[in-house]
C-alpha cells in the first residue's frame, strides 16, 4: 500500500513539474510575414491585361492597407507565359514572389510549347476575376460585324490577318479560332495570326499591320472608348462593363454560339511555404470584399469570381481538361 502511494505521489509531482515547465517556457514565436517586398510578375508587357490585373491588385492591396510592404511589378513577356513560368520554377520554395496567370498557363503546355505546367511548377493561391475576349478592327475597317469577318474567312482564310498579345497556339489565338470554328470557318490552320507579346498589338492594328485584334477586353478598352478602334464582339455570354463597353454585342447575340472565359488567378512558386499560402489566400479574400476592388472590376469589365485555394485547384483541373478537348477539336493539341 505504501509503495502504491509513493508511486502515485511521484507521478503527481512529475505532472506538476511538467505543468510548471510548460507555463514558464516561451511559446514558439509566430512567423513575421511578409517581412520584405513581394515581387509581382506579369507574364506580358506593359499595358497588357496581365499587367493591368496585377498592378490593379497591388494598388488595391496598398490603398486598403491590407499589405504594408512594397509590391513592385516585374513584366516578363515571352512564350505566352513560358518565361514567367520558368522564372517561378527558379524560385521554387520561396515566399516573396507571386504571379498572375490565365488560360495560357494551360495552353502552352497542352500545345507542346513547354513541359512546365501548373500542377508541377506552381502553387495555385486564388482565382480573382473573369475577363473576356474582344475582337476589334481599325476605325476605318470595312468590317462592321464579326459575321462579316467570318464570311471573308470562309471565302479565303488569309483574307484577314489576326493580331493578339499571346503567342500562336495560346489564348488570344485560341479564342478567335474557337469562334471561327463555331461560325463554320473550315480552314482554321490557314488563318494568319501574329502574337505581339510586347503589348504593341493595338499599335499594329492602327498602323495597318493586322486587320483585326483578338485580345482581352482590358487590353483594348481605352482605345475602344477613344474611338481609335472599333469593337465588333466580345466572348462573354452577356454584355459586360459600362459605358461604350456595354454597347459591344456578344458573339452569341450575332448568332455565333461561342464563349471564351479569360479567368485570372494568382500563383506562387511550387513548394511555397504554407504560412505564405495561408496569408495570401486570406488577404486576397479580404481584398475581394472591398469597395475598391469592386469598383476596379466594374471599371475594366471584369466579373468578380473569387475562389480560395482548394476550390481554385478543382477549377483548374476541370478547365485544363476542357482546354485539352478544345485544342484537340481545332487540331493543335501537342
Amino acid at each position: 500500500m505504501k509503495k502504491t502511494s509513493a508511486v502515485c505521489l511521484t507521478v503527481i509531482m512529475l505532472l506538476v513539474i511538467c505543468s510548471c515547465k510548460s507555463q514558464t517556457e516561451p511559446s514558439q514565436p509566430a512567423i513575421e510575414y511578409p517581412r520584405k517586398s513581394i515581387e509581382l510578375i506579369a507574364p506580358a508587357g506593359s499595358g497588357s491585361g496581365y499587367d493591368l490585373t496585377i498592378r490593379s491588385v497591388a494598388q488595391c492591396l496598398l490603398d486598403t492597407k491590407l499589405v504594408s510592404v512594397p509590391l513592385p511589378v516585374t513584366n516578363k513577356p515571352g512564350g505566352g507565359g513560358i518565361i514567367s513560368l520558368e522564372y517561378l520554377e527558379e524560385k521554387r520554395g520561396v515566399d516573396d514572389v507571386l504571379a498572375v496567370f490565365s488560360p495560357p498557363l494551360f495552353l502552352i503546355n497542352l500545345n507542346g510549347s513547354t513541359t512546365l505546367n501548373y500542377q508541377d511548377n506552381t502553387t495555385p493561391i486564388v482565382r480573382l476575376i473573369t475577363d473576356y475576349g474582344i475582337f476589334a478592327v481599325g476605325k476605318d475597317s470595312p468590317y462592321s460585324t464579326i459575321n462579316e469577318v467570318m464570311v471573308a474567312l470562309k471565302q479565303n482564310p488569309k483574307a484577314i490577318k489576326i493580331g493578339g498579345i499571346s503567342a500562336p497556339g495560346s489564348m488570344d489565338h485560341i479564342q478567335f479560332l474557337k469562334v471561327a470554328h463555331t461560325a463554320g470557318v473550315s480552314d482554321l490552320k490557314g488563318i494568319e495570326y501574329v502574337g505581339f507579346q510586347d503589348g504593341s498589338v493595338a499599335a499594329q492594328l492602327m498602323g495597318g499591320h493586322v486587320d483585326l485584334i483578338s485580345v482581352g477586353i482590358s487590353d483594348s478598352m481605352g482605345l475602344v472608348e477613344s474611338g481609335d478602334i472599333r469593337a465588333l464582339a466580345t466572348t462573354a455570354d452577356k454584355r459586360v462593363g459600362r459605358g461604350i463597353l456595354a454597347e459591344v454585342p456578344t458573339c452569341i447575340e450575332q448568332q455565333i454560339d461561342a464563349t471564351f472565359y479569360n479567368w485570372r488567378g494568382v500563383f506562387g512558386p511550387k513548394d511555397m511555404p504554407d504560412y505564405a499560402l495561408k496569408y495570401w489566400e486570406e488577404t486576397f479574400e479580404q481584398m475581394a470584399q472591398t469597395q475598391e476592388w469592386k469598383e476596379t472590376c466594374e471599371k475594366y469589365g471584369w466579373d468578380m469570381m473569387f475562389s480560395g485555394h482548394d476550390d481554385f485547384v478543382v477549377f483548374l483541373q476541370e478547365v485544363n481538361a476542357e482546354y485539352a478537348v478544345l485544342l484537340n477539336e481545332i487540331g493543335i493539341l501537342g
